[in-house]
């Protein structure tokens, strides 16, 4: 296969690419390649980029029809572009190619619900005449848009996830500035030349790109912004609350998802269904199945399912079609999460599956003999490590 060029991308701000001295490398998550650069955004550019998105919001607002069109047209883009987006997916977040192809069909239908609601936004009358000495009154509501939104995307969902943000924010009306995760901002700069192509005006989407504690806290300075919308830690997100002072927020956070099974279920479909969401996309899912309680009766036949339905999964390079498990989103994350399961070894804990380690990729791993002060069973472990734990009724559970 021909190798293919490494581009250099700019911050996109009020309707122009805009090229930046310094930038930041994009690595391929599984060969640690380079495969693109984009610019760090500076002070200056996000204020710049606020003050588009204001202008752009005051001066030019568009009419509900119209951004039905520009979403519309924008789903329609990213369906015609499904390969190219979903290889970005893949080498820069580090996700088996067949779930990426997944997420680019959820970012087509995430534009696509977003633009029919944009011709159902509507208020409601509020019966006051119903109390006495209000007979001849009448009292409705009206759905305006709040104005600049600060939308702040996280890596293992690089494309859906920003467009569950900038979507539902311009089919209501209003601008916003996009801060993608450091680690794969490809995809937003795609999402970003879908909609320009679908005719959005300069101002309403502006894209800049930089750390998060950087850019995020100048985001959070700044008080023409009426709304910030995150998905990611816990730890940040309280940062925001904390900071944003009377501005909504919407936070979508980390998770410890457990699922129960018990002695009745089908332990081949239960064991098939918890392989899969225990470890797609290396587990790296805020509601990725982490803790496993098992009826006892049933514990010894399910762990039994569930470990060879684990090593019917096929580790390695992301691009491979075949791939099931791909890189951590950095060696670093894939060492934590490897250092979390030494840990739980030390305490009493055994692998009964996986546990090995080679650079950011971490082998699908089923840890038994837990207790529930283990970092693995009670902290978002974000990583492809479940444990199971045996009950005997489901109130214990």
């Amino acid at each position: 296969m021909a190798a293919v060029a490494v581009r250099t991308h700019g911050l996109f701000i009020g309707g122009e690419w805009v090229v930046r001295p310094e930038t930041i490398a994009v690595y391929n998550k599984y060969t640690g390649e380079v495969i693109g650069h984009v610019a760090r955004a500076t002070r200056e550019d996000v204020d710049r980029a606020v003050t588009a998105a204001l202008r752009a919001y005051r001066e030019n607002p568009l009419p509900p029809y119209r951004r039905y069109e520009i979403l519309k047209r924008a789903s329609e883009l990213v369906r015609e572009r499904k390969p190219e987006l979903a290889r970005t997916i893949a080498a820069e977040a580090g996700k088996p190619l067949k779930e990426a192809l997944i997420e680019v069909d959820r970012c087509t239908q995430t534009l696509e619900i977003s633009a029919e609601e944009a011709k159902r936004i509507h208020g409601e009358q509020v019966p006051i005449e119903a109390a006495p000495g209000a007979e001849n009154r009448l009292a409705f509501t009206l759905r305006v848009p709040v104005g600049v939104v600060a939308a702040i995307s996280p890596f293992n969902f690089p494309l859906n996830l920003a467009a569950h943000k900038v979507g539902p924010a311009l089919a209501a009306g209003n601008a916003v500035v996009l801060k993608p995760a450091t680690a794969t901002p490809l995809s937003a700069v795609h999402l970003v030349q879908a909609l320009v192509d679908a005719g959005l005006p300069a101002g309403y989407l502006n894209l800049v790109t930089g750390a998060g504690g950087e850019v995020g806290e100048w985001l959070l300075a700044d008080p023409r912004i009426a709304a910030y919308t995150f998905t990611g830690s816990a730890a940040v997100g309280e940062r925001i609350k904390a900071a944003s002072g009377l501005r909504r927020v919407v936070l979508e956070l980390g998770n410890n998802s457990a699922t129960i099974v018990c002695a009745d279920a089908d332990l081949d479909l239960a064991a098939a269904r918890c392989a899969r969401g225990a470890f797609a996309n290396a587990g790296q899912i805020c509601l990725s199945v982490q803790r496993i309680y098992v009826q006892r009766p049933v514990y010894e036949a399910f762990l039994e399912k569930l470990v060879a339905e684990t090593r019917k999964l096929k580790v390695g390079d992301p691009l491979d079609p075949d791939t099931d498990v791909g890189p951590m989103i950095s060696e670093a994350e894939a060492q934590r999460a490897e250092a979390w399961i030494r840990e739980a070894v030390a305490q009493g804990a055994r692998i009964v599956c996986g546990g090995g380690r080679q650079g950011a990729v971490l082998e699908p791993t089923v840890l038994v003999d837990v207790r529930p002060d283990m970092k693995v069973v009670c902290q978002e472990v974000f990583a492809p490590v479940v444990s199971v734990v045996p009950f005997d009724d489901v109130d214990e559970a």
